[in-house]
């Protein structure tokens, strides 16, 4: 066993395999991503801080980031002509923003899901076994396991931003709110239909496995 772990692969060979670490500046590129997430969270973070001790330009700057608007004024024929002035925070504002800040939360866990399990499954091995800080997932983690994962992350992802919408349905036309929920049907249909894939596919190893046994 050990004789053929150490013999030495052909030239092809050896070259195909090596390109695995081509794969090494994506998964860098994606950790300069993530310091991106984590600026732009601490950005929307004082300036929901500086709201809400009365900051006037950062309610404004977080009014803007949500797309939020306020009651609408309407003429006599029922024409909308402005919004009403929003002067402080209200609930909705605050709700909208903390669901942001989730949002970007699970974003940066999905990233931290594909860089580390991807590296670990791609390109090779950080040999983490009895690390305190090992995730419990990555000691089982494969190709099949992280596409799951991923799977039921951006199904977290897609749920927050349908309860943003909703919450601030009325500035949403009822087009955007049937889409949005359709996709969101269409996430959560793929990701059972990825799970049962490989439920299958680990049943038939696992009966393929039995009959060798028996043999």
């Amino acid at each position: 066993m050990s004789s053929q772990m150490n013999r030495k692969l052909g030239p092809l060979p050896a070259l195909m395999f090596g390109s695995r670490w081509l794969q090494l500046p994506l998964y860098l590129g994606l950790i300069l991503a993530q310091a991106v997430y984590v600026f732009q969270f601490w950005t929307e973070l004082v300036h929901l801080i500086e709201a809400a001790f009365g900051h006037q330009e950062a309610l404004v700057t977080l009014v803007k980031s949500i797309g939020y608007k306020a009651a609408a004024i309407k003429d006599a024929s029922g024409a909308i002509v402005g919004y009403e002035p929003i002067a402080k925070l209200n609930e909705t504002i605050i709700m909208l923003v903390v669901l942001g800040l989730i949002d970007v939360v699970m974003i940066s866990n999905l990233l931290i899901m594909v860089i580390v399990g991807g590296y670990e499954t791609f390109v090779s091995r950080m040999n983490l076994e009895g690390h305190p800080d090992q995730p419990e997932w990555l000691s089982h983690v494969n190709a099949s396991v992280l596409k799951v994962k991923l799977a039921t992350a951006i199904i977290g992802i897609s749920s927050i931003h349908l309860l943003k919408t909703f919450i601030n349905a009325d500035n949403y036309s009822e087009k955007t709110l049937m889409w949005q929920t359709l996709i969101h049907i269409a996430f959560l249909l793929s990701a059972m239909a990825i799970a049962y894939t490989d439920k299958l596919l680990a049943s038939a190893h696992g009966g393929h496995g039995s009959a060798a046994e028996g043999h």
